[in-house]
């Protein structure tokens, strides 16, 4: 089963997103921009998710983790919760 690591940033709108992802693009750090910003628990580990299996997150987010390229930021990407940032550490 495959199995990834992913630290994320969820916010209310495509807006937040997109300014996240600028000041991202511009090399502020994602832990403090997700403790900042967050709207998820895992905020406060800096959007740290820790290991997950494919299936366990949304179909939207997976596809982003298992498919995407490794230790870039994607989105913003749509699910029922909000808008997510999604940065993929490693998956096997």
């Amino acid at each position: 089963m495959s199995k990834a690591c992913a630290l994320h940033i969820l916010v209310k709108t495509r807006e937040e997103a997109e300014k996240l992802k600028q000041q991202l693009a511009k090399g502020a750090d994602f832990g403090k921009l997700a403790k900042q910003h967050s709207q998820c628990p895992s905020g406060k580990k800096g959007g740290d998710l820790g290991e997950f299996r494919k299936g366990q997150m949304v179909k939207a987010f997976d596809d982003v983790v298992f498919k995407g390229p490794l230790l870039e930021v994607q989105g913003p990407v749509k699910t029922q919760f909000g808008f997510h940032l999604i940065k993929t550490l490693y998956r096997s």
